[in-house]
């Protein structure tokens, strides 16, 4: 297969005169930001390129390369590093980023202004150093310091940076909150957080008092956390002005982002910070690919062919399976090239990850190799690893979108806007100068949406819904940048009514006393109302157990080496009723074990989601005791679990048809029992229940368990389609 790249010309100029400052307030709509510092095209000269093909034989092509980035090339094979202290090295560092060079005027921006937009190209330094800024300034004295991310892992390791530089322990000054996890102390100043706990937060105080300032980074991503977020800070803000109580200073930062469209809705002029640290070359294909992954892999052996050792590499693939199926090629590759210079070390990152394999990738690559990250979206933004000076963007990310008709949450591998592919690019210039390559053609680009649709507007919105009503708002008229179809609202009152949490659907919808409960839970609203029934039901300690493992990531570990291994390890978790009581056997097993790695090692399963599950049932079981509901359990009689998953999930049953498809009985869609299930290729149940439908490349039900239809009858009587279950 052929495969050229050409260096792309940059995009035109941002519009906007520069201040001596380095920023300017943007007038209108910015047109590809992010490219300052992409060089441009100089003497370029054709160099040939050898290829891997998918065969392991060798085949050629040509992409242009110029002759400053050879000469960069060598100087950097000739170059003596220079020996500093941890210490000195980090100050050198921080002095270097564009926004220490705009400091002074930065600070005087926020002093003048309650609400500052801020575009800043990646790699400028504005997750890490404003907030240190704000805190030298003195706001970290009037409250706490809120940094909002829309990641774990990006929450997690920011505040480690941040805490470095500060010369503290993490959780001291400088500390962390996520879901589950708390690391900070009464004297910390500089909070990082997801959007999600702030948003929490906000249920205990409206007008989150704790905080003198709050930074909202990576605005782009527009999570319905961060998009909710939006709304509240801004009410919040007012308010405090309203009852003369400590000015809420609100900054959003990102490097991408639709200045006019923010603008308008906070009512202020965004501005922008110039110069990212290093500039990245950025190269297009000159045809389309027709397969990105084997693109992104020929690339990937030409750079170790022809780079210096310390060129890390970051691939940007779509999820754990493409990832995985990569590091085994690659592997596989270099052991059977053993011409090259020095070895390769691969290191995964997606969110299913175990943390600690995560923060693997962080680390630098061990002598005479090169590390090689590949990636989901997740290292899109605020987090830097070391030494990648390489980016080959495959040009695409999964995708969840909901439909609110169907109740189909569809997850398919779409392409991604152009703010993401140059987020994506920045990632080659964060230490060093760096290149860009993306295995699609600059026309392909251009047909890009220029921003990724907000989350809101294409996912389930119920549990923002129930935190919304108990924070008094009527999401018919809160104050949303991009208000959510009316449809999906209404689809959302309908659920919570179900659910019994919500009354008035039709007018001024309000909080049940139920509903009260429920929004208490950081869960989605039918986990919550599982964990409210379960005391009827006797079973409140099986289903903590359930519902932890249910709100962490996959226990189960695959392996492509020992696949039969791993399934026999799994069989003896395995409950011939399903799903959800497998996972139950598998919590309650766990909790019984003391050298849980071990444990874990040798039944396959993730010691970290594991590991995750313990830490959210004990916080669980905090609320739960906060309610004063009883904690009872059920022995070995699960058929008490099984009816009180009706409780919470009785718009998820499926009926067995005829021709081994089932159908659901809300939404009439046809689907398989995903190939995860402990039921596929064996016995189908007439009746399931299940945790969620998902369309791939058909549609799937995931963690399902048999039920019997009578208890339809007795658990859920008012179930308005009670009619299409047969009578038994």
């Amino acid at each position: 297969m052929e495969s050229k790249y050409a260096l792309t010309k940059p995009p035109s100029k941002l519009c906007g005169s520069y201040n001596s400052n380095g920023m300017f307030p943007v007038k209108r709509k910015l047109q590809n930001p992010g490219n300052t510092g992409i060089e441009e095209n100089g003497g370029a000269k054709v160099t040939k390129w050898e290829w891997i093909s998918k065969n392991n034989r060798l085949d050629s092509s040509t992409v242009t390369e110029d002759n400053e980035t050879q000469n960069h090339l060598q100087n950097m094979q000739n170059r003596s590093p220079v020996k500093l202290s941890p210490k000195s090295q980090i100050e050198e560092q921080r002095q270097a980023l564009p926004v220490t060079r705009v400091r002074k005027n930065l600070m005087q921006e926020v002093y003048r202004s309650d609400t500052l937009l801020i575009m800043g190209e990646t790699g400028s330094g504005k997750t890490t150093q404003i907030p240190q800024f704000l805190l030298a300034s003195g706001y970290g004295n009037k409250g706490v310091i809120a940094v909002t991310q829309p990641r774990r892992v990006a929450a997690i390791t920011v505040a480690r940076r941040v805490s470095q530089e500060q010369h503290c322990q993490l959780g001291d000054v400088v500390g962390y909150t996520v879901r589950f996890e708390d690391c900070t102390s009464p004297k910390t100043r500089i909070r990082f957080m997801t959007d999600g706990f702030l948003l929490r937060e906000a249920l205990a105080d409206r007008m989150l008092r704790n905080y003198s300032v709050i930074m909202l980074d990576e605005a782009h991503e527009r999570t319905i956390s961060t998009d909710v977020l939006f709304g509240v800070v801004k009410e919040a803000q007012q308010e405090r002005r309203l009852r003369s109580l400590t000015p809420l200073k609100v900054i959003i930062t990102s490097a991408t982002m639709d200045i006019d469209h923010f603008g308008e809705y906070f009512g202020v002029r965004g501005m922008y910070l110039e110069g990212r640290t290093h500039p990245v070359r950025v190269m297009h294909t000159v045809t389309t690919q027709p397969d990105y992954l084997h693109a992104a892999l020929v690339t990937l052996f030409d750079i170790h062919r022809n780079t210096p050792v310390n060129y890390d590499v970051l691939i940007f693939l779509t999820g754990q399976e493409e990832i995985e199926a990569m590091a085994h090629q690659i592997r596989q590759i270099a052991k059977s090239n053993l011409d090259t210079l020095f070895g390769v070390r691969v290191f995964p990152l997606y969110a299913q990850l175990p943390q600690n394999k995560q923060l693997e990738c962080f680390l630098p690559a061990p002598a005479n190799a090169r590390k090689i990250v590949l990636a989901t979206n997740i290292a899109e933004t605020s987090v830097t690893m070391p030494g990648i000076r390489c980016v080959i963007d495959a040009g695409y990310v999964k995708r969840r979108i909901y439909t609110p008709s169907t109740g189909l949450d569809v997850l398919r591998a779409v392409r991604i806007s152009q703010a993401q592919a140059w987020q994506r690019c920045g990632r080659a210039g964060r230490d060093a100068p760096g290149v860009c390559y993306r295995t699609y053609t600059q026309q392909e680009m251009n047909a890009f949406e220029k921003m990724p649709k907000p989350e809101i507007l294409r996912s389930n919105i119920c549990s923002t819904v129930l935190q919304l009503l108990a924070l008094g708002v009527n999401c018919r008229s809160f104050d949303f940048l991009d208000r959510p179809s009316p449809e999906a609202i209404e689809v959302a009152y309908r659920k919570l009514e179900s659910l019994g949490a919500i009354q008035n659907t039709s007018n001024t919808p309000e909080l049940t006393p139920l509903g009260r409960q429920m929004a208490q839970f950081p869960l989605d609203p039918q986990y919550s109302k599982l964990l409210l029934a379960a005391p009827q039901f006797g079973c409140m300690e099986e289903m903590l157990h359930l519902v932890a493992v249910l709100s962490g990531e996959n226990v189960f570990v695959t392996s492509n080496e020992r696949r039969e291994q791993a399934a026999l390890a799994h069989a003896k978790f395995q409950s011939k009723h399903g799903d959800h009581l497998t996972l139950l056997n598998v919590f309650s097993a766990f909790q019984k074990i003391d050298k849980v790695k071990l444990w874990c090692h040798d039944n396959f399963l993730n010691t970290r989601n594991l590991l995750y599950a313990r830490e959210v049932r004990k916080q669980l079981l905090e609320i739960i005791e906060r309610l004063q509901l009883q904690v009872n359990s059920c022995g070995e009689n699960h058929d008490q679990v099984r009816k009180c998953l009706l409780m919470g999930l009785f718009d998820n049953i499926a009926e067995l048809q005829r021709d081994h498809f089932y159908l659901t009985i809300t939404g009439r869609q046809r689907a398989k029992i995903h190939p995860s299930s402990v039921f596929h290729g064996k016995y189908r149940p007439e009746y399931i229940i299940y945790t969620e439908i998902l369309l791939t490349e058909r549609n799937f039900l995931r963690q399902v368990t048999e039920i019997s239809p009578e208890w339809v009858v007795e658990v859920v009587p008012n179930f308005v389609h009670l009619s299409r279950i047969k009578n038994k």
